[in-house]
């Protein structure tokens, strides 16, 4: 990925540098097993232990001959051990999956952590500002079109639970990614004791597979893929939220817009929404993920090695993405702009239309068929929307017209948008107690 988009924290969990370092620490803890159960010297152990992970620069000069890219680490580490001849004895009874998977669930569960942190932060910002709105009254809108009053903090409620769930699905993706194996090169065992990736396992405070070929089944990580994705994409309702509700038309929210910010070249006026388009855009980028990683389950037999490139590209980038989502729709939250006032004049707006719902039960209520009740509602909300007049003057004229008397008190209150939010109280409750 990108540094335009790369955090420091989970950028090195990615890069090339701590790659190698976890690499040191799964064959130090695999050579410290073989000593302890007496299966090599245990003099060697220390030099190994002692020597520097090797630099990506010399892993990739000597891979420009190898071709290899853990034989050239292997070689490059060697180089640094003293004595040289205590290298040996690393890579003992493994093949180069062993130390691949076992390191790449090292970096995946790492950075699920650093995901979980910020998955957190974003919970919490969309519960407190739900919470801060519960009362905002607004227009509703279905297929983007005025429905019934709603309150603000409902449509952010329902954002806050959809977050909340995107985050624990990541959680439980983490134990799905957090597998150890170190089985040898079909996964028998052949010449390494099962011990030995239990003793690793440990260590890492991981899990040993439950089975394991030359490699780790891939549906794990699909898995945790398709978790990043689901974050990504409820990143982007948020985000299509903003974008929607900060048109010119609307005005409802917008970003917070900074002093010396610039929002056009040519046009000194605008203040765009760059933020959440920024966020529905990469979005994408995870979701692109999900397909090429899960092509990685089926592999010839015990192993091919066509999902590695794949990962090597979508994984980190999958990750940085997510990570960088995260952080931006938290900000956008936490600092965004709400026009009250022009939600309600939004509400208004239509003459009283949002309200025909409830005159149509109360019709059907005073004995109306329903057939005969939202015959008479529609034809008088048809006319309003043709012409402009309040909904309440085309209905009592068309009520009129069809011999239908009208409780005029009984109207005015249930014309009232905070009679169709008054029961939201325990989802409230519900979303106060999100955590």
């Amino acid at each position: 990925m990108i540094e335009r988009y790369t955090l420091p924290e989970m950028g090195r969990v990615w890069s090339d540098q701590h790659k190698y370092e976890l690499w040191c620490r799964v064959e130090t803890l695999v050579l410290e097993a073989h000593a302890a159960a007496g299966r090599v010297p245990a003099e060697v152990v220390e030099p190994v232990r002692n020597a520097p992970p090797p630099t990506p620069e010399r892993v990739a000069e000597i891979e420009e001959t190898t071709q290899h890219d853990v034989i050239a680490f292997l070689t490059a580490w060697a180089d640094n051990t003293e004595p040289r001849s205590a290298a040996a004895y690393v890579h003992h009874g493994m093949t180069s999956s062993d130390l691949l998977d076992t390191a790449l669930a090292i970096q995946l569960t790492d950075a699920t952590d650093v995901l979980l942190d910020k998955a957190d932060r974003l919970v919490a910002a969309l519960r407190d500002h739900g919470l801060a709105h519960r009362s905002t009254i607004k227009v509703g809108r279905t297929h983007g079109v005025h429905a019934e009053p709603v309150v603000w903090g409902h449509r952010v409620a329902d954002l806050a639970f959809a977050a909340a769930r995107s985050r624990d699905r990541l959680r439980a993706a983490r134990d799905a990614v957090g597998v150890v194996a170190i089985s040898g090169a079909v996964g028998t065992y052949s010449l390494i004791d099962p011990s030995v990736e239990a003793t690793v396992a440990e260590a890492l405070e991981l899990r040993p597979a439950d089975a394991s070929t030359q490699v780790v089944l891939r549906d794990g990580i699909s898995e945790w893929v398709s978790a990043l994705a689901i974050i990504a994409t409820v990143c982007e309702a948020i985000a299509l939220e903003v974008r929607h509700g900060q048109r010119t038309e609307v005005r409802e929210l917008s970003e917070a817009f900074g002093s010396g910010q610039k929002g056009s070249s040519a046009m000194p006026h605008k203040k765009n929404p760059i933020r959440s388009e920024r966020i529905a855009g990469l979005a994408r980028v995870v979701r692109a993920a999900i397909v090429p990683v899960m092509e990685g389950i089926p592999l010839w037999h015990e192993r091919d090695i066509s999902h590695s490139s794949t990962e090597r590209v979508f994984l980190p980038d999958a990750a940085i993405t997510t990570d960088y989502l995260l952080n931006l729709t938290a900000g956008l939250v936490e600092n965004l702009v709400v026009d009250a006032d022009r939600m309600r004049a939004n509400l208004e707006s239509t003459g009283g239309l949002i309200y025909t719902s409830s005159v149509l039960l109360e019709l059907v209520e005073g004995g109306l068929s329903r057939e005969d009740a939202y015959a008479l509602v529609q034809t008088a909300a048809m006319e309003t929307w043709n012409s402009g007049v309040p909904f309440r003057e085309t209905l009592r004229a068309r009520a009129a017209a069809s011999s239908v008397t009208l409780d005029e008190a009984r109207l005015d209150e249930i014309c009232r948008p905070e009679r169709y939010v008054a029961n939201l109280g325990p989802l409230f409750d519900r979303l106060a107690a999100l955590s």
